[in-house]
């Protein structure tokens, strides 16, 4: 699902303003911590790990576990948070306006194949750790706090 319903019905109402949106970024390693779930985003082409908006009222957590099931039909679950930062404003094709508070997941892969399960993403695939899809700074970043294995999250001041 590209846009949840309730941005939808809040766009009615405020246009193009800028929102304040809660999403997720999950980075999701098999059971042997060798391989990282990547899916390739249908608007861009980028390869990415898993994103997504949280629903009104929706864990974090679960919110990161519902993503990756939509996104890649793979069943993980979300070990702990790593990464708590906000992202500069983005301004969609369609003129929409957002800026979003990202929480990124450590998750687990628990079931299924990965494929591109909803349409957002034109492929889904486990990529070793050693040879990652090329991928922004941003999620560099937080793939490899992600592997280091800090107890705490980390944020920015």
């Amino acid at each position: 699902m590209p846009t949840p319903d309730f941005i939808l019905e809040l766009r009615e109402h405020i246009g193009h303003q800028e929102l304040w949106l809660t999403g997720i970024s999950a980075v999701v390693l098999d059971a042997a911590r060798e391989r990282m779930l990547c899916v390739r985003r249908a608007d861009s082409g980028a390869w990415t790990p898993v994103t997504g908006i949280l629903d009104p009222g929706e864990e974090p957590a679960v919110a990161a576990e519902r993503e990756v099931l939509e996104e890649a039909g793979i069943r993980c679950r979300a070990l702990r948070l790593v990464d708590v930062r906000t992202i500069a404003p983005i301004t969609h094709p369609n003129g929409d306006r957002a800026r979003y508070l990202d929480l990124c997941f450590l998750c687990t892969h628990e079931a299924g194949e990965p494929h591109p399960a909803d349409g957002e993403n034109t492929e889904a695939a486990w990529f070793p750790l050693y040879a990652l899809p090329e991928m922004n700074a941003r999620f560099r970043e937080q793939i490899a706090i992600a592997l280091s294995d800090e107890p705490a999250a980390r944020f920015r001041r």
